[in-house]
């Protein structure tokens, strides 16, 4: 424990970490107990297959909208079975379940979007943004993805391409690409970092022309609040930089009343001194209306940036394509 910790005592048993069993859940799991481990604490990993594990024929927004990747891991948090649950961020609905709370976030990878081209295709030249390859594709072109944001944003950019549906894990995913399954893919740089599959990145999609998913690239740690001992220990564990910035972008989530399957997305972006900014965009579906705003984020309160950024949106008119996505 560092001196700053030396009040929070250490668990006389390992504790019990809940994650996935996809090797990106596990990988991050991994993380939090080597981060565990510094600090003398033993940890053993719990594994769960998942809703949106167990169902890849159909799309994510097909099956339900919360709860598809964190629903079990949960439940069991709940009843004492496990002292916390590790989670994608971003599969996270805004609202934590009564009586849990994500207490501590890693350091945030990467949060931009990736393009993967086949192993075999020609790749474009370093710097070229994601975006502009895009729009260079042939007519028709497909495109794998199985995020409703992404999309949104491929049809904004180019209304002709083939979106085609791309489900399973991430080196899954990557396999489909090189057999075939669509010309080119969009995936979360982080998960891609993360196994080992970075040079697999073709281009990186960059705001404030493209914006990921709210909170992309965070590790959660969610804890019982009926077990302060945990709560006191995951929360040395938290990291303000990240905080900072997914607050800000969670809040405007939760504001327009979206979640992970719903075109909205967001990025934080450094400005000179330190700060930061948020951005966010609403999209309907064919990408025919694409809602932009930007906003200063306010380091002693971000979440009131994020919903200051939301009733921005409103304004420029998100509240109708909303509107016309939950009928």
């Amino acid at each position: 424990m560092t001196p700053e910790d030396s009040s929070v005592p250490v668990p006389d048993r390992p504790l019990r970490i809940g994650t996935r069993s996809s090797a990106l859940a596990l990988h991050q799991a991994r993380l939090v107990q080597a981060a565990l481990d510094a600090r003398g604490i033993r940890a053993e990993l719990v594994t769960y297959t998942t809703i949106g594990d167990q169902v890849l024929d159909r799309p994510l927004n097909a099956i339900g909208s919360k709860g598809l990747f964190t629903q079990e891991l949960e439940d069991d948090l709940l009843a004492g079975r496990t002292d916390c649950a590790v989670h994608s961020l971003k599969d996270l609905p805004t609202a934590n379940p009564e009586g849990l709370e994500v207490v501590a976030l890693l350091p945030r990878e990467d949060p931009r979007d990736a393009l993967v081209l086949p192993m075999a295709a020609t790749k474009p030249s370093v710097g070229h943004d994601a975006t502009d390859v895009l729009r260079t594709l042939p007519e028709g072109a497909r495109v794998g993805t199985s995020s409703l944001r992404r999309r949104a944003q491929i049809r904004a950019a180019r209304a002709d391409l083939e979106v085609v549906e791309l489900r399973g894990n991430v080196p899954t995913r990557v396999r489909k690409i090189d057999d075939g399954h669509c010309d080119v893919a969009i995936l979360a740089g982080a998960g891609l970092k993360r196994l080992g599959l970075g040079h697999r990145i073709s281009a990186w999609f960059n705001a404030p022309g493209w914006l990921g998913a709210p909170g992309q690239g965070a590790i959660a740690i969610q804890v019982s609040l009926a077990d302060p001992a945990m709560v006191a220990l995951f929360r040395t564990l938290d990291d303000a930089p990240t905080r900072r910035a997914v607050d800000a972008e969670r809040a405007m989530l939760a504001s327009l009343e979206g979640g992970c399957q719903v075109p909205i997305a967001a990025a934080t972006v450094p400005e000179p001194g330190g700060t930061l900014r948020l951005l966010g965009l609403v999209a309907s579906l064919d990408g025919a209306t694409v809602v932009r705003g930007e906003v200063p984020v306010d380091d002693a309160a971000p979440d009131a940036s994020g919903r200051a950024l939301a009733a921005l949106l409103r304004e420029r008119g998100a509240e109708d394509v909303l509107a016309a996505l939950r009928s």
